[in-house]
């Protein structure tokens, strides 16, 4: 079977820039490969508009990137694209898509002028990492809005299985503070199966035509090999995708940040800024960091040198996490789908909360503070709401105990808006106003 077009949440903030823009700015949709960009832009230009001429430019020819180094006779430009890709394009009504626009960079600088002629809509699709590399001695076009995409969120993979009822109803339980009671146990194990096979498009193609984990698997392994040999590509030494590729182990070892030295031997400061902006900028990677006050304005005081690395899918980070082992090796699908992952792979569910957080529209940061001369307290994430923070402790089991979250909430109580404990439980809030919130409600805080 073929590639499945998803309902996708973007498609919605697609919609919005075109009512509000109205042929004044171009939009840049940019994400991590394999996410679905092109696909998702496709279908908004076939709904929306009375034509569209969309250029790959992984695949486009010489004749057509020289098109873009001469725009002085934007007439003959447009009348060799319809020629060439045998579209008919009319003023106002239609829009060209520029796909992998990072690939050529003449036809970047040139949206400036393309947009301020006014004839067609502009929409580009692009991995910021490559985008960065291939922008030097180029004008970035001020006419440009840009927007984030992400892998599946866990309401647009329930989507995918003709699921459209579950989320609204959790938000409305969320909403009214009220345990699911009998249907908690069905909602987990939906989460379980996102968690095993993510929110890459190709991975839950793959899951619809077979309902194999394995083959799902080898899929998502393709994909891992496709970021690796890109992060090879940008950094040849390796130690890009070595980085990237140590992801799980570091948070396994659950320590206090991402330790670059163990993965890759010593860097200089500035070296190790390079790779992870260069992560960062990847998107298939989200990177956490330390707040030094944690407070409204985190941003201001976050501490680059510190930090935590996730994968973007937790469907990846699965398989990452047993990349030297086969699928029959990999006992997190195996404890997952049992219902019986252990402690020691709880860190599976804290790459799953950064996942949802940052898909949800909220920045990463997390917080430590001193327990006594040996040990710290550590709040795994924290949410900045109005005026007030909210901390936020994940617990995979034992959450009966949650000594950082009570000394940070004895600590900086005039701070704080609310606290939670995402867990495997059912919701209950306690009596001293400790929120108790199962790992599927974690987008609705």
């Amino acid at each position: 079977m073929g590639q499945t077009v998803f309902r996708r949440k973007i498609y919605d903030k697609l919609l919005k820039w075109k009512q509000e823009s109205n042929g004044h700015s171009a939009l840049l949709v940019q994400g991590a490969r394999r996410i679905g960009k092109s696909t998702i832009v496709e279908e908004f230009a076939k709904r929306e508009y009375s034509s569209y001429l969309m250029i790959d430019f992984n695949r486009a020819s010489a004749a057509v990137r020289s098109l873009f180094d001469d725009l002085m006779d934007l007439d003959f430009i447009f009348l060799q694209l319809q020629t060439l890709f045998n579209v008919v394009l009319e003023s106002r009504k239609s829009v060209i898509i520029f796909d992998e626009v990072q690939q050529c960079p003449g036809a970047r600088q040139a949206i400036k002028y393309l947009v301020q002629d006014g004839r067609y809509d502009y929409i580009e699709t692009g991995s910021l990492i490559s985008i960065r590399q291939n922008t030097k001695g180029i004008t970035i076009p001020s006419e440009e809005e840009r927007i984030d995409m992400f892998p599946m969120d866990f309401e647009e993979f329930r989507w995918a299985l003709g699921d459209a009822a579950s989320l609204p109803l959790i938000r409305t339980f969320y909403e009214k503070q009220l345990p699911l009671g009998v249907a908690h146990r069905v909602k987990q194990r939906d989460l379980r199966l996102y968690m095993l096979v993510g929110g890459m498009p190709q991975a839950i193609n793959e899951y619809l035509d077979t309902n194999n984990l394995a083959k799902v698997d080898a899929v998502k392994r393709r994909i891992i090999q496709l970021y690796s040999d890109d992060f090879l590509k940008i950094d040849p030494t390796g130690k890009l995708s070595k980085l990237f590729m140590a992801i799980p182990a570091q948070l396994s070892r659950n320590v206090s940040r991402y330790y670059t030295n163990a993965v890759v031997g010593e860097l200089e400061s500035h070296t190790e800024q390079e790779l992870l902006v260069s992560l960062e900028d990847s998107k298939a990677v989200l990177v956490s960091y330390h707040s030094d006050d944690p407070n409204v304005g985190m941003s201001l005081t976050k501490d680059v040198s510190r930090y935590k690395l996730f994968a973007a899918d937790t469907g990846l980070f699965v398989t990452m996490g047993f990349w030297d082992k086969d699928f029959a090796e990999n006992v997190i699908y195996q404890k997952l789908l049992a219902d019986k992952l252990e402690a020691n792979l709880g860190y599976v569910y804290e790459n799953l909360v950064a996942q949802m957080l940052a898909a949800a529209g909220n920045n990463l940061f997390y917080y430590t503070f001193e327990k006594d001369a040996k040990h710290s307290y550590e709040i795994d994430f924290l949410l900045s709401r109005g005026s007030k923070i909210c901390p936020i402790e994940v617990k995979s089991s034992g959450y009966k105990t949650h000594a950082s979250l009570d000394a940070f909430r004895a600590k900086y109580s005039a701070r704080i808006k609310n606290s939670y404990l995402i867990y495997t439980k059912d919701f209950q809030k306690s009596d001293n106003g400790l929120v108790y919130l199962p790992f599927y409600m974690t987008g609705l805080i």
